[in-house]
This record gives structure tokens, C-alpha cells and sequence, in this order.
């Protein structure tokens, strides 16, 4: 992979909401994207403003009416997040001529308070979408590819892989920086990246008092990934308070650096588990947190599973998201243990998915899936047991064996 340009799922869902709406806002973490995607789309026709620079910010805050006035539409403004004090004019703008779409395309990264800003100041007039970090699928120039439950059987055709590299790759992560360049250290960037964060964007949230005491927070949460999440007992080894845990945990969510998967409920006799998990959104990210840097250990570790479990859950997260949907997904588990990684709503349906961190299938590994599909009849469509291997074969009635490379 070079420094060229890598296409988004997400950019026909950009085209359409430009097409519909006079205002639309793409928001998601620093680094995932944001500008140049808008850039590609919007370059020519587009004038770009970043609110980043200071001396912009300033004449921005200053006299808000007199800046919107200098950048008549179509124009990108980059990093609202920086001035919100613009929304109220560009409603004022908008309103002036409401009929006419594409007036204002915005950027807004990890600011818990713009998304409340837009919708007191922008509500029916602006599309909001995200964008987080790389799937798989888009570093490989495979963006528009369905996934295996959604093809039909003329339609399913197997993806090359290569399981020896899945591990560098998850070290590296997915944000585009580190995926175009890839002789770029992965570990320094992400040393990088969460400094930044830290000093940047967490800083100036209200619940965050003492940074150093929220980074050891970030890498406790990393050490609890994929399992499920106790807050008590997570707050007791770092000595605050719940509600404190609960507060950061919920800034990560916010700010998309991690997503909190829900149990799934319902009635069909069984005790289940309530508790959460909660995932990174970048496997890289987790890696780094955890303290990896060396693929084969980070395979072999005792973080192995949790790392690839993260892989797979976000890289579906990330392309049903880039399509423009909401992604609804849940996880499966009753108080005798039986349990499914991850439940996808599809249509009217549920796909289960078991991850496994091995290349050797056993029909056994299968057994939570099967289950599943018992308790659940036609509300549950076949399922996928998806391995770091490169072998895809039946592994009994209702589940198939599938490579990560053909997610």
C-alpha cells in the first residue's frame, strides 16, 4: 500500500446526504479520515476552511455573523468543534434559502458537546455521519464487498489471504495514516495518537481530573477487552469511585475510541448475563495500550483472543457504520456459560458469529452457535465460526467455517 488515496465505504453515503441536506456533519475520531475524504468528494466545487489555526479560531469566536458572511456556501468548515459558536449563523444562513441542499459540509472530531450543539441549532436541517478509522475491506480496495450473510451462494467468492500477516496488520491498526505508509512505526504513532488525545481532546472534558490516573484507567480497560466489563471491580484496582469509571468510560464511547457491546435479551427461558464488554475501536490502539509490539507474541499471548475478537467485532461494526446504517449488534450469553461473541441484526434476522482464535476446526467450537439456533428458530438465520485460518468448510448443520480474510 502507498500514500494514494484509499476509497471509503462512506462516500456515497457522503454524496447522498450533501445531495438532501443543506448541512451535513461527519464526525469521528482524529486521524480517521474526515478531511481528505471531503476533500476527494468536494475539492473542486468547495471552498475549505480549517478552524483549527489559532488566528482563525479567534476572528471565528469574534464575530461569528462576519465570518460565515467571508465563506458564502458551498464550503467546508473543518473542525467545528473548535468554534460551535457558528452553528446558531449557519442555521440563520440555512434558513435564508432552506430549500437548498449542500450549503455547509462540517468536520467535528472526539467533542462531546458539538453533537448537542448541532442538534439545538441545526435539528432537521443537518445529516450527521461517522467515520471511524480503516476496515479491512477499505485498505484493501474491497469497500463495497457484502458480507458472506448477505451474498447469495452464485455470489460467494473467496478472498486471498495470507494468515501469516493478519498480526503485523493488527498491530498497525487501521487508522490511514499507518495503512498507506506502511514502514511508519505503528508503536510511536500510537504513543503519538493517545498522548494527543490525552493532552488534546480529553483535557478539556469536565470528568477528567488527573491524566496520568486516566491513562492507567485506558490500559486497565485494554487488559479487560472483549470479556465481560465489571465496573466494581475495575474502579477497585484503580482506586476511584464507579461513577467515575463510568463517566470515563463513557467519554471513550463518545468520543469513538472504544464500543460497548450490550448482552442480548430475550424470552426464551434461559437466566442471561447483563453485564456489558466493551471493545477498542482500533485493534491498534489495543495493542499498543496493551503494551505489544511484536506480532508473534501478541498471537501467542494471553491478549491473542482478545485482540482478533476485537478485529472481527469492529470490522463489522465499521462497514455496517460506513454504510450509513446504525450498526445493531449484541452478544449472547446465559448464566450456564453458552454463549455467542457476537449477534448482527440483519433485516429481521440474527446472524450469529463465534471467533476463534485458531487455525485447527473442531465441529465443538460451533456448540454456542447451535444453541443459539435452537432457542431461537426462524428468528436466527446460519452462522459463521470465523478463524485466523484459511480453510472455509461446513462445520455441521447451521454454521460455517470462515477465514477473517472473507469477512
Amino acid at each position: 500500500m502507498t500514500g494514494s488515496y484509499i476509497h471509503r465505504t462512506i462516500e456515497p453515503v457522503i454524496r447522498r446526504a450533501v445531495r438532501e441536506f443543506p448541512v451535513t456533519v461527519l464526525t469521528g475520531p482524529r486521524q480517521s479520515g474526515k478531511t481528505t475524504v471531503l476533500k476527494r468528494l468536494f475539492g473542486r466545487q468547495y471552498r475549505y476552511v480549517s478552524l483549527e489555526a489559532p488566528d482563525v479560531r479567534m476572528a471565528a469566536a469574534g464575530d461569528p455573523r462576519g465570518f460565515i458572511g467571508m465563506y458564502p456556501p458551498p464550503v467546508i468548515f473543518d473542525d467545528v468543534q473548535h468554534v460551535p459558536e457558528l452553528l446558531p449563523y449557519v442555521k440563520e444562513k440555512v434558513d435564508a434559502d432552506r430549500e437548498k441542499p449542500g450549503q455547509y459540509v462540517m468536520t467535528g472530531s472526539q467533542n462531546l458537546l458539538l453533537l448537542e450543539r448541532v442538534s439545538e441549532s441545526l435539528a432537521g436541517r443537518a445529516a450527521v455521519l461517522r467515520l471511524l478509522p480503516l476496515t479491512w475491506r477499505e485498505a484493501e480496495g474491497r469497500s463495497q464487498k457484502p458480507f458472506p450473510w448477505e451474498m447469495t451462494e452464485r455470489e460467494t467468492g473467496k478472498t486471498p489471504s495470507n494468515p501469516a500477516s493478519l498480526w503485523d496488520r493488527f498491530l498497525r491498526g487501521g487508522y490511514p495514516e499507518l495503512v498507506a505508509h506502511p514502514k511508519r512505526d505503528a508503536y510511536l504513532w500510537h504513543s503519538a495518537y493517545v498522548q494527543t488525545y490525552l493532552e488534546r481532546d480529553v483535557r478539556s472534558l469536565r470528568q477528567i481530573g488527573d491524566l496520568t490516573q486516566f491513562q492507567s484507567f485506558l490500559r486497565a480497560l485494554a487488559a479487560r477487552s472483549a470479556q465481560l466489563l465489571q465496573l466494581s471491580d475495575l474502579s477497585r484496582d484503580l482506586g476511584v469511585a464507579v461513577n467515575t469509571v463510568k463517566a470515563w468510560l463513557s467519554v471513550l464511547e463518545a468520543t469513538h475510541q472504544v464500543m460497548v457491546l450490550r448482552p442480548y435479551f430475550a424470552n426464551v427461558g434461559k437466566r442471561l448475563v447483563k453485564t456489558p464488554k466493551v471493545y477498542f475501536m482500533d485493534v491498534g490502539t489495543l495493542c499498543y495500550l496493551a503494551g505489544l509490539r511484536d506480532p508473534a507474541h501478541a498471537a501467542s499471548g494471553p491478549m491473542g483472543g482478545a485482540i482478533f475478537e476485537t478485529a472481527v467485532i469492529t470490522e463489522v461494526y465499521k462497514t455496517l457504520l460506513h454504510r450509513g446504517s446504525d450498526p445493531r449488534m449484541y452478544f449472547w450469553r446465559t448464566s450456564s456459560g453458552t454463549e455467542v461473541d457476537v449477534l448482527i441484526e440483519s433485516g429481521q434476522r440474527l446472524v450469529p458469529l463465534e471467533i476463534k482464535l485458531s487455525s485447527t476446526l473442531r465441529p465443538a467450537m460451533a456448540s454456542g452457535i447451535k444453541t443459539f439456533l435452537e432457542d431461537f428458530g426462524d428468528r436466527a438465520v446460519p452462522g459463521y465460526l470465523v478463524h485466523t485460518g484459511d480453510i472455509r468448510l461446513p462445520l455441521g448443520s447451521g454454521v460455517t467455517a470462515l477465514p477473517f480474510a472473507e469477512l
